[in-house]
């Protein structure tokens, strides 16, 4: 492919910013419901006979050390996720990395305090707003990051079965599921491809049929990013980024005394991954816990202990995230009521400008 950018000088201000469709109030209710509904849902299966004072025992009998290896492999891996999408953006401007990481921990503590996972919307908000790029710029890269997790994810749970015997039925999902993002993929790299030959006619001077100025600016800028240079690196970040949180998500198994191998690791945070990506309540409280418990049924963990384990990893894995969050947000020079207006405002407004 031609990494010549050319095009990017013609991208409109609102670059790949498609204005939310008007919504009501009702329309937020209602999402705003099936989140908490799902939450409430996922938490009564899974405390459903649960023995707090066996959990209790097991959680004074947990090895510190190991948990603060977990964080410390958990700060990484955000830190790796913005250096991934400073590599992204790096077609249309030279993101500073301490504002994209600045981003991201205002993002995570978005999440973790609102519902129907906002974070990813103020966290470009914040990049756009300090690094002087346009909502949609940014939000493009957002989408880009997203479907790059989505196919290491599901490659990831395709290939779990060819290491360790997995139930056929957890196979068949997996091999579903790697069959949908490799063509999710192939529709993503079959659009830079037919973008590249249409700029190749344009400039022969072969007239091509007009397009939509919008899906224009989106193609520009999805060619951009997926022939700069700094696209493979960001891909190999995103790999470096799962497998930074699994070392994360082990550490804190270990901290746990589970009898697992590190392939269960590997195969329950992919599992909750996935699993967090519906709509749901703040800080994906209940669906943690549900994909948590439900990926260590699949190496044949009993419920009680696999249950106390999902509370015990949320939470060393959460808190932390909510002190450098709140210090993030602070630091952007917002308040944590202007915070909430401003997401208020971006489905009523659409995107702002800069």
């Amino acid at each position: 492919m031609s990494s010549d950018h050319s095009q990017i000088d013609a991208l409109p201000p609102t670059f790949g910013t498609l204005r939310p469709p008007e919504s009501t109030s009702r329309g937020r209710y209602v999402l705003v419901a099936l989140g908490y509904g799902l939450g409430l849902a996922f938490l009564y299966w899974v405390l459903h006979d649960f023995h707090p004072a066996k959990a209790w025992r097991e959680v004074r009998n947990a090895d510190w050390r190991w948990v603060a290896l977990g964080i410390f492999f958990d700060v990484v891996g955000y830190i790796l996720q913005a250096i991934r999408w400073r590599w992204l953006l790096e077609p249309f401007r030279k993101v500073r990395l301490a504002h994209a990481i600045r981003a991201i921990f205002a993002g995570v503590f978005a999440n973790m305090i609102l519902p129907l996972r906002p974070g990813e919307l103020f966290r470009t908000y914040l990049l756009a707003k300090t690094e002087e790029l346009s909502f949609g710029t940014v939000l493009g890269a957002v989408g880009v990051e997203r479907l790059i997790d989505f196919v290491v994810a599901t490659v990831g749970l395709g290939l779990a079965p060819f290491f360790a015997p997995l139930p056929r039925e957890f196979r068949h999902w997996a091999d579903l599921l790697a069959a949908v993002a490799l063509s999710l993929f192939g529709l993503l790299v079959a659009a830079v491809f037919y973008f590249e030959a249409r700029l190749r006619r344009e400039k022969a001077g072969i007239a091509a049929k007009p397009m939509p100025a919008r899906i224009r600016a989106m193609l520009i800028g999805l060619h951009a990013m997926a022939t700069s240079a700094s696209f493979y690196p960001a891909v190999l970040a995103s790999v470096a980024m799962q497998g930074v949180q699994v070392l994360a998500f082990w550490a804190v198994m270990r901290a746990y005394h589970l009898p697992l191998p590190f392939l269960a690791a590997v195969v329950v945070l992919l599992i909750i991954n996935i699993g967090i990506s519906l709509p749901n309540a703040p800080a994906n409280v209940g669906a943690y816990q549900f994909f948590c418990v439900l990926g260590l049924s699949v190496f044949g963990m009993e419920k009680t202990s696999a249950t106390g384990f999902s509370i015990f990893a949320f939470m060393v894995l959460t808190l932390p995230f909510l002190f450098l969050g709140f210090w993030a947000v602070v630091r952007s020079g917002l308040t944590l009521h202007e915070m909430r207006e401003k997401l208020r405002a971006m489905p009523r407004e659409g995107p702002c400008r800069n």
